[in-house]
């Protein structure tokens, strides 16, 4: 059984969160997905403004048929040592020094690391700039 884990905010889902999900979900049998603790996510983007709680959030995406588990995290080099997983899904904008860690830690102990593309047309900033014209 593979098991792939993917991570994120996902404040304001969107068909681009789904898309990955449902692309994260086929590179495996299980999916986990990592929903960032509201404190994390507001200490790594300073101009993070959370619409929901992680409590929230974490029932919002565990509510989807993709996936399988969902957990909340801090920092995702962190998160890797502590799940089990094969396969770690990523987008190409996951890129920090965070992420650069745990890259360096799947690498090493074997976990394969599936960059997946952005749903075009739609993203977050996006959303949230389109609400802020109506």
């Amino acid at each position: 059984m593979t098991t792939v884990l993917t991570v994120g905010v996902f404040d304001m889902l969107h068909t681009g969160h789904i898309q990955l999900f449902r692309r994260a979900r086929n590179l495996g049998d299980r999916l986990i997905v990592g929903v960032q603790e509201s404190r994390a996510a507001m200490r790594s983007k300073r101009d993070c403004k959370l619409i929901y709680t992680t409590e929230e959030r974490l029932f919002m995406v565990k509510a989807l048929k993709y996936v399988n588990e969902v957990m909340p995290y801090e920092q995702v080099d962190d998160l890797v040592t502590q799940v089990e997983f094969d396969v770690l899904a990523v987008g190409p904008d996951q890129t920090h020094e965070a992420f650069r860690r745990a890259f360096e830690w799947c690498v090493y102990h074997g976990k394969r690391i599936e960059v997946l593309p952005r749903t075009e047309g739609i993203s977050t900033s996006w959303l949230k700039q389109q609400i802020k014209n109506m």
